[in-house]
Protein backbone atom coordinates (compact mmCIF):
# COMPACT_ATOMS: atom_id res chain seq x y z
CA UNK A 1 0.00 0.00 0.00
CA UNK A 2 1.66 3.59 -1.21
CA UNK A 3 1.89 6.75 1.21
CA UNK A 4 2.46 9.90 0.08
CA UNK A 5 4.18 12.16 2.03
CA UNK A 6 4.31 16.08 0.55
CA UNK A 7 6.44 18.21 3.03
CA UNK A 8 10.01 19.90 3.22
CA UNK A 9 13.21 18.45 2.94
CA UNK A 10 15.94 20.52 4.77
CA UNK A 11 19.58 20.93 5.48
CA UNK A 12 20.11 21.21 9.17
CA UNK A 13 22.93 22.25 11.34
CA UNK A 14 21.59 21.09 14.97
CA UNK A 15 23.87 21.41 18.39
CA UNK A 16 22.95 19.24 21.66
CA UNK A 17 25.11 18.43 24.44
CA UNK A 18 26.22 15.70 22.57
CA UNK A 19 27.67 17.15 20.00
CA UNK A 20 26.97 18.65 16.57
CA UNK A 21 25.89 18.41 12.92
CA UNK A 22 26.20 20.83 9.68
CA UNK A 23 23.99 21.16 7.11
CA UNK A 24 22.69 17.35 7.84
CA UNK A 25 20.00 15.92 6.12
CA UNK A 26 16.31 16.45 7.61
CA UNK A 27 13.09 18.23 7.11
CA UNK A 28 9.10 17.19 7.82
CA UNK A 29 8.81 14.67 5.38
CA UNK A 30 12.62 13.22 5.09
CA UNK A 31 12.13 12.34 8.10
CA UNK A 32 8.16 10.92 8.05
CA UNK A 33 9.40 9.06 4.62
CA UNK A 34 12.11 7.24 6.28
CA UNK A 35 10.60 6.26 9.26
CA UNK A 36 7.24 5.03 7.32
CA UNK A 37 9.76 3.39 4.94
CA UNK A 38 10.33 0.39 7.34
CA UNK A 39 6.44 -0.43 7.28
CA UNK A 40 5.23 0.53 3.56
CA UNK A 41 5.83 1.88 0.09
CA UNK A 42 7.20 5.49 -0.13
CA UNK A 43 6.49 8.71 -2.47
CA UNK A 44 7.66 11.56 -1.48
CA UNK A 45 7.05 15.37 -2.91
CA UNK A 46 9.06 18.25 -1.56
CA UNK A 47 11.73 20.93 -3.07
CA UNK A 48 15.10 21.35 -2.87
CA UNK A 49 18.17 23.68 -3.84
CA UNK A 50 21.37 23.22 -5.82
CA UNK A 51 23.20 22.28 -2.66
CA UNK A 52 21.32 19.14 -2.32
CA UNK A 53 23.56 16.50 -3.22
CA UNK A 54 23.01 13.58 -5.20
CA UNK A 55 24.07 11.32 -1.78
CA UNK A 56 21.36 13.23 -0.35
CA UNK A 57 18.85 11.47 -2.22
CA UNK A 58 20.21 8.25 -2.82
CA UNK A 59 20.35 7.83 1.00
CA UNK A 60 16.36 7.83 0.60
CA UNK A 61 16.43 5.85 -2.20
CA UNK A 62 18.02 2.95 -0.65
CA UNK A 63 15.34 3.28 2.14
CA UNK A 64 13.41 2.36 -1.14
CA UNK A 65 11.50 5.96 -0.93
CA UNK A 66 10.54 6.93 -4.14
CA UNK A 67 11.64 10.18 -5.14
CA UNK A 68 10.73 10.95 -8.43
CA UNK A 69 8.33 13.75 -6.68
CA UNK A 70 11.50 15.92 -5.46
CA UNK A 71 11.62 18.75 -7.43
CA UNK A 72 15.26 20.50 -7.94
CA UNK A 73 15.09 24.38 -7.76
CA UNK A 74 17.70 27.13 -8.14
CA UNK A 75 18.84 28.50 -5.15
CA UNK A 76 19.91 26.54 -2.03
CA UNK A 77 17.73 24.29 0.04
CA UNK A 78 15.24 24.85 3.36
CA UNK A 79 18.25 25.47 5.82
CA UNK A 80 17.56 25.68 9.72
CA UNK A 81 19.92 25.85 12.68
CA UNK A 82 19.28 25.70 16.36
CA UNK A 83 20.94 24.48 19.31
CA UNK A 84 18.96 21.55 22.54
CA UNK A 85 20.05 21.96 26.13
CA UNK A 86 20.51 19.77 28.55
CA UNK A 87 16.24 19.81 28.49
CA UNK A 88 15.80 18.33 25.10
CA UNK A 89 12.71 20.18 25.31
CA UNK A 90 14.82 23.57 25.58
CA UNK A 91 15.96 24.69 21.51
CA UNK A 92 17.11 27.65 20.90
CA UNK A 93 16.72 28.57 16.87
CA UNK A 94 20.07 30.69 15.50
CA UNK A 95 18.75 30.75 12.00
CA UNK A 96 15.91 30.05 9.51
CA UNK A 97 16.23 30.04 5.72
CA UNK A 98 13.24 29.15 3.76
CA UNK A 99 15.71 29.61 -0.08
CA UNK A 100 13.49 27.57 -2.32
CA UNK A 101 10.94 26.55 -0.11
CA UNK A 102 9.19 29.80 0.44
CA UNK A 103 7.80 29.69 -2.89
CA UNK A 104 7.35 25.40 -2.80
CA UNK A 105 4.40 24.67 -5.01
CA UNK A 106 3.51 20.57 -4.61
CA UNK A 107 3.34 19.14 -8.30
CA UNK A 108 2.07 15.75 -7.96
CA UNK A 109 3.42 13.26 -10.91
CA UNK A 110 0.76 11.07 -12.82
CA UNK A 111 2.74 8.25 -11.46
CA UNK A 112 1.36 9.23 -7.82
CA UNK A 113 -2.03 9.96 -8.55
CA UNK A 114 -3.27 5.93 -7.09
CA UNK A 115 -1.76 6.89 -4.11
CA UNK A 116 -3.73 5.08 -1.55
CA UNK A 117 -2.81 6.73 2.01
CA UNK A 118 -1.36 10.94 2.19
CA UNK A 119 0.34 12.49 4.81
CA UNK A 120 0.53 16.22 4.66
CA UNK A 121 3.55 17.52 6.19
CA UNK A 122 3.94 20.63 7.78
CA UNK A 123 3.30 23.24 4.76
CA UNK A 124 1.07 26.27 4.05
CA UNK A 125 -2.62 24.76 4.92
CA UNK A 126 -3.54 26.19 1.57
CA UNK A 127 -0.87 23.54 -0.19
CA UNK A 128 -2.04 21.18 1.93
CA UNK A 129 -5.62 21.70 0.84
CA UNK A 130 -4.44 21.78 -2.68
CA UNK A 131 -2.63 18.55 -2.31
CA UNK A 132 -5.46 16.76 -0.76
CA UNK A 133 -8.35 18.08 -3.75
CA UNK A 134 -5.68 15.86 -6.42
CA UNK A 135 -5.67 13.13 -4.04
CA UNK A 136 -9.61 12.49 -3.05
CA UNK A 137 -9.65 8.82 -3.36
CA UNK A 138 -6.37 8.24 -0.83
CA UNK A 139 -8.04 6.03 2.08
CA UNK A 140 -6.78 7.75 4.66
CA UNK A 141 -5.88 11.36 4.77
CA UNK A 142 -3.40 12.79 7.75
CA UNK A 143 -2.03 15.64 8.21
CA UNK A 144 0.37 17.79 10.40
CA UNK A 145 1.28 21.67 10.85
CA UNK A 146 3.28 24.05 13.40
CA UNK A 147 2.91 26.69 15.52
CA UNK A 148 3.24 29.34 12.62
CA UNK A 149 0.54 27.82 10.78
CA UNK A 150 -1.45 27.97 13.78
CA UNK A 151 -0.96 31.94 14.14
CA UNK A 152 -0.77 33.08 11.21
CA UNK A 153 -3.07 30.96 8.81
CA UNK A 154 -5.89 29.75 11.61
CA UNK A 155 -8.76 30.03 9.22
CA UNK A 156 -6.66 28.21 6.63
CA UNK A 157 -5.88 25.08 8.45
CA UNK A 158 -9.26 24.92 9.95
CA UNK A 159 -10.61 24.64 6.29
CA UNK A 160 -7.55 22.09 5.40
CA UNK A 161 -8.53 19.88 8.00
CA UNK A 162 -12.74 19.88 7.41
CA UNK A 163 -12.08 16.26 5.36
CA UNK A 164 -9.31 14.44 6.60
CA UNK A 165 -9.04 11.67 8.82
CA UNK A 166 -6.21 11.93 11.58
CA UNK A 167 -4.61 15.31 12.76
CA UNK A 168 -1.38 14.94 14.38
CA UNK A 169 0.02 17.40 16.55
CA UNK A 170 2.01 18.02 19.65
CA UNK A 171 -0.01 19.23 22.97
CA UNK A 172 0.77 22.77 22.61
CA UNK A 173 -0.03 22.83 18.78
CA UNK A 174 -3.61 21.79 20.25
CA UNK A 175 -3.81 24.55 23.00
CA UNK A 176 -2.68 27.11 20.96
CA UNK A 177 -5.17 26.12 17.65
CA UNK A 178 -7.83 25.41 20.08
CA UNK A 179 -7.34 28.37 22.49
CA UNK A 180 -7.92 26.01 25.49
CA UNK A 181 -5.69 24.72 27.80
CA UNK A 182 -7.33 22.20 28.90
CA UNK A 183 -6.47 18.86 26.35
CA UNK A 184 -9.91 17.22 26.40
CA UNK A 185 -11.90 20.54 25.45
CA UNK A 186 -9.22 21.24 23.09
CA UNK A 187 -9.40 18.11 21.31
CA UNK A 188 -13.10 18.31 21.25
CA UNK A 189 -12.88 21.37 19.89
CA UNK A 190 -10.66 20.32 16.84
CA UNK A 191 -12.54 17.23 16.48
CA UNK A 192 -15.35 19.37 15.68
CA UNK A 193 -13.49 20.86 12.39
CA UNK A 194 -13.80 18.19 10.50
CA UNK A 195 -11.27 15.15 11.22
CA UNK A 196 -12.26 11.76 12.77
CA UNK A 197 -9.10 10.92 14.98
CA UNK A 198 -7.00 13.42 16.57
CA UNK A 199 -3.26 12.00 17.75
CA UNK A 200 -2.06 14.31 20.43
CA UNK A 201 2.14 13.83 20.81
CA UNK A 202 3.38 14.65 24.36
CA UNK A 203 6.91 14.25 23.68
CA UNK A 204 8.92 11.91 26.07
CA UNK A 205 5.22 11.30 27.48
CA UNK A 206 3.95 9.36 24.66
CA UNK A 207 0.68 9.74 22.67
CA UNK A 208 -3.00 9.94 23.08
CA UNK A 209 -5.44 9.33 20.25
CA UNK A 210 -9.28 11.47 20.50
CA UNK A 211 -12.11 10.24 18.33
CA UNK A 212 -15.15 12.49 17.00
CA UNK A 213 -17.91 9.84 18.02
CA UNK A 214 -17.51 6.46 17.33
CA UNK A 215 -14.97 5.80 14.98
CA UNK A 216 -12.40 2.85 13.44
CA UNK A 217 -14.37 0.45 15.87
CA UNK A 218 -13.43 2.63 19.23
CA UNK A 219 -16.13 4.45 21.40
CA UNK A 220 -16.32 7.75 22.72
CA UNK A 221 -13.21 6.99 24.88
CA UNK A 222 -9.35 8.59 23.67
CA UNK A 223 -6.68 5.69 23.74
CA UNK A 224 -3.25 6.65 25.65
CA UNK A 225 0.57 4.86 24.42
CA UNK A 226 3.24 5.66 26.63
CA UNK A 227 6.87 6.38 25.14
CA UNK A 228 9.54 4.64 26.31
CA UNK A 229 12.21 6.20 28.59
CA UNK A 230 15.39 6.86 27.28
CA UNK A 231 18.59 7.47 28.55
CA UNK A 232 19.84 9.76 26.24
CA UNK A 233 18.38 11.75 23.46
CA UNK A 234 21.20 13.26 21.55
CA UNK A 235 19.06 14.93 18.90
CA UNK A 236 14.74 15.78 19.16
CA UNK A 237 14.40 17.07 15.66
CA UNK A 238 12.21 14.92 13.82
CA UNK A 239 11.13 12.76 16.49
CA UNK A 240 7.06 14.31 15.58
CA UNK A 241 7.53 13.38 11.62
CA UNK A 242 9.56 9.95 12.66
CA UNK A 243 6.39 9.16 15.22
CA UNK A 244 3.86 9.80 12.49
CA UNK A 245 6.30 8.16 9.72
CA UNK A 246 5.72 4.80 12.02
CA UNK A 247 2.44 5.35 12.79
CA UNK A 248 1.13 6.12 9.21
CA UNK A 249 3.41 3.49 8.05
CA UNK A 250 2.25 0.92 9.73
CA UNK A 251 -1.55 1.41 9.03
CA UNK A 252 -0.62 1.55 5.51
CA UNK A 253 1.02 -1.95 5.55
CA UNK A 254 -2.08 -3.55 7.38
CA UNK A 255 -4.68 -2.52 4.28
CA UNK A 256 -7.66 -2.21 6.91
CA UNK A 257 -8.44 0.53 9.75
CA UNK A 258 -9.54 -1.13 13.38
CA UNK A 259 -9.03 -0.35 16.36
CA UNK A 260 -6.45 -2.81 17.31
CA UNK A 261 -4.47 -1.55 14.00
CA UNK A 262 -4.63 2.09 15.75
CA UNK A 263 -3.69 0.90 18.82
CA UNK A 264 -0.38 -0.71 17.12
CA UNK A 265 0.33 2.48 15.20
CA UNK A 266 0.08 4.15 18.19
CA UNK A 267 3.00 2.14 19.75
CA UNK A 268 4.67 1.91 16.47
CA UNK A 269 4.77 5.48 16.08
CA UNK A 270 5.97 5.96 19.63
CA UNK A 271 8.93 2.93 18.63
CA UNK A 272 10.29 5.27 15.59
CA UNK A 273 10.16 8.55 17.21
CA UNK A 274 12.28 6.86 19.79
CA UNK A 275 15.01 5.85 17.56
CA UNK A 276 14.93 9.22 15.84
CA UNK A 277 16.45 10.51 18.80
CA UNK A 278 19.49 8.37 19.46
CA UNK A 279 21.47 9.96 16.74
CA UNK A 280 21.76 13.57 15.14
CA UNK A 281 19.42 14.16 12.33
CA UNK A 282 18.50 11.13 10.19
CA UNK A 283 21.44 8.72 11.15
CA UNK A 284 19.73 6.20 13.41
CA UNK A 285 16.73 5.74 10.88
CA UNK A 286 19.00 5.10 8.31
CA UNK A 287 20.68 2.00 10.25
CA UNK A 288 18.05 0.25 11.99
CA UNK A 289 16.88 -2.76 11.11
CA UNK A 290 13.01 -4.40 11.38
CA UNK A 291 14.21 -6.92 14.03
CA UNK A 292 15.32 -3.61 16.25
CA UNK A 293 11.64 -2.26 15.38
CA UNK A 294 10.15 -5.20 16.68
CA UNK A 295 12.28 -5.57 19.78
CA UNK A 296 11.31 -2.61 20.97
CA UNK A 297 7.83 -2.89 20.05
CA UNK A 298 7.51 -5.84 21.93
CA UNK A 299 9.06 -4.04 25.32
CA UNK A 300 5.89 -1.75 24.79
CA UNK A 301 3.64 -4.16 24.89
CA UNK A 302 5.39 -5.60 28.40
CA UNK A 303 5.67 -2.10 29.67
CA UNK A 304 1.74 -1.78 29.01
CA UNK A 305 0.12 -5.23 29.65
CA UNK A 306 -1.70 -5.82 33.02
CA UNK A 307 -2.78 -9.31 31.92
Amino acid sequence: MAILVVGSIALDTIRSPYGHVERSLGGSATFFALSASYFTEVRMIGVVGEDFTAHDEEVMRKRGVDTRGIEHAPGKTFHWSGEYGKNPNDCTMHELHMNVFEKFQPKIPAGYLDSEYLFLGNIDPLLQAKVHGQLKSAKLVGLDTHPFWIETAAKQLADAIKNIDVMIINDGEARQFAADHNLVRASQKILAMGPKALVIKHGEYGATIFFREQQFGFGKHPFRAPALPLEEVRDPTGAGDAFAGGFMGYIASQGKLTAEVLKRAMFYGGVMGGFAVERFGTERLLSLTRDEIEARFQIFRQMTHLG
